[in-house]
């Protein structure tokens, strides 16, 4: 009997671990332990209307239906712009204070240059194919996908459900949203 693996002869027959070579079967391994429950659904929070910070949300939701992971989107404060009507596909690369940008700061504040920085985005995401708000919104919901408008953050900025985006499920407390929490469930604030 090996003094590493005593359970090897002792229990023949028993899986193995192919990352720890510890028998699953004995609980020796504690490798999927460690891990976790499966990702089951993505709830992600959008709370800033950069072009940036929503299409990393958009993208991560359109990721999760692709792989089959249930996602419900929940927007606040800035973010709403991202489902209201008149502003979906309006928004913005931020250039103040943003150190992605990669530039002087005092950049940000030269006129023209965020409108610049915008459309340069833009031109880039539609070379590489990448939709609209509104028709990534879309992609999402025929996928499954659920989205959401936090209805503090609604009254806050004076907006009605017929200001959002069409096919929005609704309008949620903060409450109301974490109500939809289901074990394997990762939290991703944007």
């Amino acid at each position: 009997m090996s003094e590493q693996h005593p359970h090897k002869t002792e229990h023949t027959g028993h899986e193995m671990c192919h990352v720890c070579n510890q028998c699953k079967d004995c609980h020796a391994c504690r490798c999927e332990a460690q891990q976790g429950p499966a990702l089951k659904k993505m709830m992600i929070i959008v709370s800033k209307a950069g072009i940036d910070s929503v299409y990393a949300a958009l993208i991560l939701a359109n990721g999760a239906r692709s792989e089959g992971i249930e996602c419900d989107m929940f927007f606040t404060f800035f973010g709403l712009d991202a489902i209201t009507k008149k502003r979906m596909e309006h928004l913005k690369v931020a250039m103040s204070g943003n150190p992605g940008m990669h530039m002087p700061e005092i950049a940000g504040v030269v006129p023209g240059m965020e409108t610049f920085a915008t459309h340069m985005m833009q031109k880039r995401m539609a070379e590489l194919d990448i939709p609209g708000v509104s028709e990534f919104l879309d992609i999402i919901k025929a996928a499954g996908g659920h989205v959401y408008a936090c209805k503090l953050a609604m009254e806050m900025f004076k907006l009605e459900q017929s200001d959002l985006w069409d096919d929005t499920d609704g309008v949620l407390t903060v409450g109301q949203f974490y109500e939809r929490y289901v074990p394997g469930s990762q939290i991703i604030f944007i």
